[in-house]
């Protein structure tokens, strides 16, 4: 618990930290909600394989590709009026999502959406480093930033669930609108405003050399999952995320006013927690999206109670990160992530062997262990990227930290998703001839399944005189998606934990 010490702060000192976590906890808030959904979504729409994980990746592009450009606006107007700016984004975002009647349309929702929140994050945590200047108090607040990102992510299941338990699925973007125009309402007299104390300007050679690497990976994965990775336009992505890049830096190098310091990378605190935050997101939003499709396609579980699991993997996170918080200067940082991402790993390696008929018992404690394990990472990570450079670069520290966190959130539903398909698809012809499905029947399975996913062919209406052998070889099929997609995001969580170990002190950064 908090003590009371803690708690007595007074003006801006209270007010606006506690502002920038309700801001977190809208700018969050959609993801968990909108994961547990893909299936009821996938169904209402039609959509395939690939037109889903762009429903995921349309919210997490922008706030990859945006972050960076909204620290640096930050400190050239205000973060105040980026933070408002943000709220009233992310309202009008899930505002078209709630009237969505088309896939498209909803793209544009969540698009708008991710680029409130890409204000909201660096914002909110610039925000909070201003008014809290004290390291040991700060990283207080900075604990309860990332414990407001796990509530958010612990409401969501539960919103969805009970939503679409009595209505139609637009209506989860319901809690956001009415949490963001709440927050603004008692944000706008609250919240102190201030900007980099040196004369910024904005960058828009950086801006758009970043947006287009990024976009354009993003595109490459997604799309060549769905046809062909050696298709034209599948490389053209791939080859203009590459010049995209090699522009960023060689722009980046010559401004006189960086929207990304590169220098900054110099500092091995910083390079380390914006190397893990990518490489962790990759598996773990990755691992969440095919965990919410095995709920619904392997389990058949309606929305609530495939929340459930969920839940326990956000509650976990949420507690153990107010711990994190509170034992960050007790713990040496290094020790805390490395300890967390192993943790982190072993879970998801003991999900890799869950089955159909696994239990909520025992995929709880799996997920309970893998929500502990970031929960002692999400914290001392950020507390070390904000940490690790001077005070008046805090913003553009957490931009670029949470830039390259959002830029692994963003691929791991492409990545994961990707793999899921290929190792899917790649043996559903042996466990549909183990079934007895053969000929005709198999051969149309298998086609449905290459052109728009296990999902998409395990909805179709003729499956044989027996769908229940169809069925079942579809669902062995995605397990070994599922299974191989999860050995993989447990590879990447040891590789993150590799470079903490090499590249953070026991310090952390701090100054």
């Amino acid at each position: 618990m908090l003590s009371m010490r803690n708690l007595q702060f007074s003006g801006s000192r209270t007010s606006t930290p506690v502002m920038a976590c309700l801001g977190m906890f809208v700018a969050f808030l959609p993801v968990t909600t909108v994961s547990v959904s893909l299936p009821a979504i996938q169904q209402a729409l039609d959509t395939s394989a690939s037109q889903l994980t762009w429903v995921s990746s349309a919210f997490q592009l922008p706030m990859a590709a945006l972050i960076l450009t909204a620290g640096v606006f930050g400190d050239v107007y205000g973060h105040r009026k980026v933070y408002l700016a943000g709220l009233a984004t992310a309202c009008a975002g899930a505002a078209v999502s709630l009237s969505a009647q088309s896939v498209e349309v909803l793209w544009v929702g969540q698009a708008c959406a991710g680029l409130g929140s890409a204000a909201l994050l660096p914002s909110t945590l610039a925000l909070i480093s201003h008014a809290v200047p004290e390291p040991r108090e700060r990283a207080t607040f900075v604990g309860l930033w990332a414990a407001s990102l796990a509530a958010a992510l612990s409401a969501g299941p539960m919103i969805a669930g009970v939503v679409l338990e009595h209505t139609t699925w637009q209506w989860i973007y319901l809690p956001t609108v009415a949490m963001a125009v709440v927050t603004l309402a008692v944000a706008m007299p609250l919240v102190t405003d201030f900007r980099a104390p040196d004369e910024r300007r904005l960058d828009w050679p950086g801006q758009i050399t970043a947006a287009v690497t990024i976009t354009a990976l993003v595109h490459g994965v997604i799309e060549g999952g769905a046809t062909s990775f050696a298709e034209g336009r599948v490389v053209g992505s791939f080859l203009l995320a590459v010049v995209g890049a090699i522009a960023f830096v060689l722009v980046e190098r010559r401004s006189p006013d960086p929207m990304l310091d590169l220098s900054l990378f110099r500092r091995p605190a910083f390079s380390a927690t914006a190397l893990i935050a990518m490489i962790t997101f990759l598996g773990l939003i990755g691992s969440l999206y095919v965990l919410s499709l095995y709920f619904g396609m392997v389990q058949h579980l309606d929305t609530l109670h495939a929340g459930y699991p969920l839940l326990v993997h956000c509650l976990m996170s949420l507690v153990v990160g107010v711990l994190a918080g509170r034992l960050m200067h007790r713990i040496p940082p290094r020790v805390m992530i490395t300890a967390g991402l192993l943790a982190a790993a072993g879970a998801l390696l003991a999900l890799a062997s869950i089955d159909a008929d696994t239990s909520f018992g025992a995929l709880a404690w799996r997920l309970a262990l893998l929500g502990a394990g970031m929960g002692m990472v999400l914290t001392p990570l950020t507390a070390t990227a904000v940490a690790a450079v001077p005070r008046h670069r805090a913003g553009m520290a957490s931009a670029g930290n949470n830039a390259f966190r959002q830029v692994g959130g963003a691929l791991g539903p492409a990545v994961l998703g990707t793999l899921l398909t290929a190792r899917g698809t790649g043996t559903l012809p042996e466990h549909l001839g183990d079934a007895g499905v053969t000929g005709e029947l198999a051969h149309r399975i298998t086609g449905v399944a290459n052109a728009d996913g296990l999902a998409a062919a395990s909805r179709m209406t003729d499956l044989g005189d027996d769908p229940g052998r169809a069925l079942g070889a579809l669902s062995e099929s995605f397990l070994d998606g599922l299974r191989f997609c999860l050995i993989v995001s447990s590879g990447l969580t040891l590789l993150a934990a590799l470079v903490g170990v090499v590249l953070l002190s026991d310090s952390g950064g701090r100054r």
